[in-house]
């Protein structure tokens, strides 16, 4: 079967449920196949961008955060969300690394696009291999999760013993981190910073 012969799930009508700070959940009649309609929920994000910071010695810096829906704190790389109208990815990233670590890198390139969850959200994370590191300090915020935060460095080797382990859960992290043993092994290659995005999600953004 050709692509022009396959099904176009097209969209029925769709009515907004929940509209918060930084998703929104929408209800969606979509067309199957057969004809009939099928109800899909879908969480709309931002999206976010996750950077693996790596220095000379090939370290990783990871940082232990709470996350609420989790209900604990957990390990896992650099990373924020896509809330700057007009802001690129890339530099969105670099402001992150900044924030949470006190680094800057002058060297960077995409390691991997990870859609969080594909079945009820449009959120897709993409990391960054960061590298040329330079300490240029960090503001602690005031009040929120990010206020206790603390940050280590690993080998490479050790982050992905941890994420093999299921002692890193996050998604994004457990993707870059392998992303870059793949990478700086030789089997595979990072793409350029600016490469497009072809899934960043637009929508919420867009409200």
């Amino acid at each position: 079967m050709s692509e022009e012969q396959r099904h176009v799930f097209e969209v029925a009508s769709s009515k907004d449920i929940y509209v918060g700070r930084v998703v929104a959940l929408r209800s969606d009649s979509v067309v199957m196949p057969g004809g009939g309609t099928a109800v899909r929920e879908v969480i709309e994000h931002l999206g976010a961008v996750a950077v693996l910071a790596l220095d000379a010695d090939d370290q990783v810096t990871l940082i232990h955060q709470y996350r609420h829906p989790l209900g604990h704190r957990i390990w896992e790389l650099p990373a924020g969300l896509l809330d700057v109208a007009g802001e690129e990815p890339v530099l969105a990233a670099q402001r992150e690394l900044a924030e949470e670590t006190g680094l800057a890198a002058a060297s960077w390139v995409t390691l991997v696009d990870v859609a969080a969850s594909p079945g009820f959200t449009d959120e897709v994370v993409r990391v960054f291999l960061a590298r040329d590191l330079t300490d240029v300090g960090r503001e602690i915020p005031d009040g929120d999760e990010e206020t206790d935060l603390v940050s280590r460095k690993v080998p490479l080797a050790e982050a992905v013993r941890m994420a093999l382990a299921g002692e890193i859960v996050n998604g994004a992290s457990v993707s870059g981190i392998l992303a870059a043993h793949a990478v700086l092994s030789g089997a595979a290659e990072a793409r350029p910073a600016e490469t497009p995005w072809q899934d960043r999600p637009t929508r919420f953004a867009a409200r």
